[in-house]
C-alpha cells in the first residue's frame, strides 16, 4: 500500500492519512488488486465469474 498508493500524497495529518488509507481500500484494493484467496483474480473479476457460473448452473438445472 505504502508503495502503491501513500507514497503518491503528501500527508498534512492523522485524518487526510486515514482518508487516503480508505480510499486506497475501498477504491482499489478490495475490488481491484489481484488476490490469492479469489484464484489470483481481483474482486470484481470474481464476483463476475461466480455469478456467470451461478447462472450456467441454474439454465442447466432448469432444462
Amino acid at each position: 500500500m505504502k508503495r502503491e498508493w501513500i507514497n503518491r500524497f503528501k500527508i498534512f495529518n492523522y485524518a487526510h492519512a486515514h482518508k487516503l488509507i480508505f480510499e486506497y481500500i475501498e477504491t482499489f484494493y478490495n475490488t481491484v488488486r489481484i488476490h490469492s484467496h479469489c484464484g489470483y483474480l481481483s474482486p470484481n473479476e470474481y464476483e463476475e465469474q461466480y455469478l456467470e457460473n451461478i447462472e450456467e448452473n441454474a439454465v442447466k438445472i432448469a432444462s
